[in-house]
């Protein structure tokens, strides 16, 4: 079997657009996000390699074509409901302004933790939570 990530496991999302998905994850938040290469007549995904895991977004037309039976759960549920995806990442200040520029929706706003993080928690283009934090100088000088 070939894949088309390199991790052991995976966790595959939905979304409604891959080039909204692909600005907000590579653009905004500046994560590792390649594009498969699929075979033909394959679903085109993006692909976010992190060690062990592998986070992979398809188009939600996409996996109806693949899989029909799956429709209606699609249009019970909305996406992101009970999903939560936590990234590390730098410039947090940065991406909180790009994303109140986007006018998307933030949670939590950037505050930082006693337990050494700047954190902040918003909603992805399709819904999905996303917990963001960048450690600080205390948790960094402290080894962790």
């Amino acid at each position: 079997m070939v894949k088309a990530h390199r991790s052991e496991h995976s966790i595959q999302l939905a979304v409604t657009q891959l080039v909204v998905t692909e600005a907000f994850y590579a653009g905004i938040l500046e994560l590792p996000i390649r594009r498969s290469f699929s075979a033909p007549g394959a679903p085109e995904h993006l692909i976010v390699d992190m060690g062990g895991i592998s986070l992979i977004f398809v188009e939600e037309s996409d996996v109806i074509r693949t899989h029909p039976v799956l429709e209606h759960r699609f249009s019970m549920f909305p996406k992101g409901v009970g999903v939560t995806l936590h990234f590390e990442v730098r410039d947090i200040e940065g991406i909180r302004d790009a994303i109140l520029e986007e006018d998307m929706e933030i949670l939590y706003h950037l505050e930082e933790k006693p337990y050494g993080v700047k954190e902040m928690w918003c909603f992805d283009p399709d819904g999905y939570l996303v917990v963001l934090e960048e450690p600080t100088e205390r948790r960094n000088k402290a080894g962790r």
